[in-house]
């Protein structure tokens, strides 16, 4: 990620600047005897006025134009140029989703775990859902959407404690 230091005045000075930050990058890493990717590397663009996020950069990183894309993932986190993280958290209550699924089929099986097992031995569904929804936490906890992965965390703690009646997510 590159931040400039000084505002620009136009969309070409701003492509020609970010260019040259990865010729200059470019280079760096050949000294050291890396090879970037320009197939690996992306361009977006966050700004405060929401029209201007949706243009596309013609960034170039060693003579090939860099793929651009309104909603890129940084380790496993998607940004969205708000940083309100709605992208990310509905992906990952999506995949908490499919993991209680994943739980309600164990513990109402026959031939799978049964509710008390799953209770006792919880450490199934901290390894199915609590890692997967708190990769992160740090970063998105106070964003306005949390409460997607909440409602899924509390299905988590229906299913492994085996309550009927459901609770207040506080």
């Amino acid at each position: 990620m590159f931040s400039l230091s000084r505002p620009l005045k136009a969309n070409s000075e701003l492509k020609c600047s970010l260019s040259s930050d990865m010729a200059r990058m470019s280079y760096f890493c050949r000294q050291w005897r890396l090879k970037p990717s320009a197939f690996k590397t992306i361009s977006s663009v966050f700004h405060l006025h929401n029209t201007s996020t949706t243009r596309k950069l013609s960034v170039y990183l060693d003579g090939q134009c860099l793929w651009h894309q309104c909603y890129p993932t940084h380790l496993g986190v998607t940004l969205y140029h708000t940083l309100s993280y709605r992208e990310h958290l509905t992906k990952t209550a999506g995949k908490l989703k499919n993991q209680n699924n994943l739980l309600m089929k164990l513990a109402s099986s026959t031939w799978g775990a049964s509710t008390n097992t799953l209770w006792s031995s919880h450490s199934s569904a901290l390894a199915l859902c609590y890692s997967a929804a708190e990769y992160c936490a740090t970063v998105w906890s106070r964003s306005a959407h949390t409460s997607q992965v909440d409602v899924q965390l509390n299905s988590t703690m229906h299913l492994i404690s085996v309550i009927l009646r459901s609770t207040p997510l506080p």
